[in-house]
């Protein structure tokens, strides 16, 4: 609840008949019911009908008050008390689930999907709207129509609830790129190279230029935050008839990982992963998982020529990654985290000549 409690049918009807300084008596006679009827709606003992809602529009009309102002009354009204009802009936199971969603609260808070100012009880029935379930306990038990990339070790684990959650942000975060086109293959196809130049501008503009390329392709691109209990790096989901949803996160900020998530999940995309739901682990093989992989890889990197580069001492010095870089129309810090993933060169090698993307650059991130 917000604490703006709307006003009641009787309210309403009792200050309309103050406005216009009708009795009681005669709003009864130009509506044809008891006097004693009027009555009880303006002490709250009887609501307004559908029926009574027209009467009141022929009275009132000249004052503001139509039918549907009666309905929107009542309607509004009625909606109050139902949420007062349902929030008795929250039960300590849902309220427990509120811990575990604290950050998805506050983010929704801040993205104005969600209002502040209210009860543990009251969150509760937001979520429930915001989630599309009419019980938060039941999200367990949700089989969601998506593929997802995630990381889980045994320092890191999923929750169920953060993680249906942050799916769910994923398609409003992106409410406003879905269009009525279905995913162009062969545009996206031939768009790799186009996204692939883009590797040597700023994070926000290749944010802004992905989308817009994804976008003439079908798919509606955003990165979204990532929160604790969903080590997601990567969200595909098709709506029907419609474009085909792609969120990345910035999980640890490189951007080596970024680019190569990016193609990864672009390769999903080409190889049709995206018609079937699945969870793709960084720790779980599978078909799906190595293609997405040596695409990204192929994409990034020439295959023969990296093949052929890491065979010379060249390959563990910073001038010789750089050349190699250069000679393949990359950034270098690509190579250096192909080479750091093959572990030819440990994480710690050059770490500092990996930009790190933060979301504050990206515009309305």
């Amino acid at each position: 609840m917000d604490g703006n409690e709307p006003m009641s049918p009787g309210t309403a009807l009792e200050r309309k008949l103050a406005e216009t300084g009708m009795p009681r008596k005669e709003l009864a006679q130009r509506t044809g019911v008891t006097e004693k009827h009027i009555s009880t709606v303006i002490n709250g003992a009887r609501g307004i009908s559908s029926s009574f809602a027209r009467k009141l529009g022929y009275v009132f009309a000249d004052a503001n008050a139509d039918t549907s102002y009666w309905l929107r009354i009542q309607t509004d009204y009625d909606a109050w008390q139902e949420q007062l009802k349902e929030e008795k009936q929250v039960t300590d199971a849902e309220l427990a689930i509120l811990k575990p969603l604290h950050e998805i609260i506050e983010f929704s808070i801040e993205r104005g999907w969600m209002h502040n100012g209210c009860g543990d009880t009251a969150k509760v029935l937001q979520l429930r709207s915001l989630l599309g379930i009419s019980n938060l306990t039941l999200i367990t038990k949700v089989t969601y129509n998506a593929a997802y990339r995630a990381q889980v070790t045994d320092n890191i684990t999923a929750d169920p609830y953060v993680l249906f959650a942050w799916q769910r942000l994923c398609e409003k975060e992106t409410e406003g790129i879905v269009s009525d086109q279905v995913p162009n293959i062969a545009h996206l196809k031939s768009s790799i190279p186009d996204i692939k130049k883009l590797m040597n501008t700023t994070f926000s503009q290749a944010v802004e230029d992905i989308q817009r390329i994804l976008c003439e392709c079908g798919i509606a691109f955003s990165v979204v935050r990532n929160f604790r209990g969903a080590p997601v790096q990567g969200f595909i989901k098709q709506i029907p008839g419609k474009s085909l949803i792609m969120c990345l996160t910035n999980r640890g900020k490189r951007a080596d990982s970024f680019w190569f998530t990016l193609f990864h999940e672009i390769g999903h995309v080409l190889h049709g992963d995206y018609t079937t739901r699945f969870v793709d682990f960084d720790s779980v093989e599978g078909d799906n998982e190595r293609n997405a992989d040596q695409f990204a890889q192929d994409t990034l990197i020439n295959r023969r020529a990296y093949s052929d580069f890491i065979r010379t001492p060249n390959c563990v010095t910073w001038p010789g990654i750089e050349t190699f870089a250069m000679q393949e129309g990359i950034p270098a810090w690509i190579v250096l985290g192909r080479l750091q993933k093959d572990k030819i060169l440990d994480w710690s090698h050059y770490a500092d000549r990996i930009p790190h993307y933060e979301l504050s650059e990206i515009t309305n991130s």
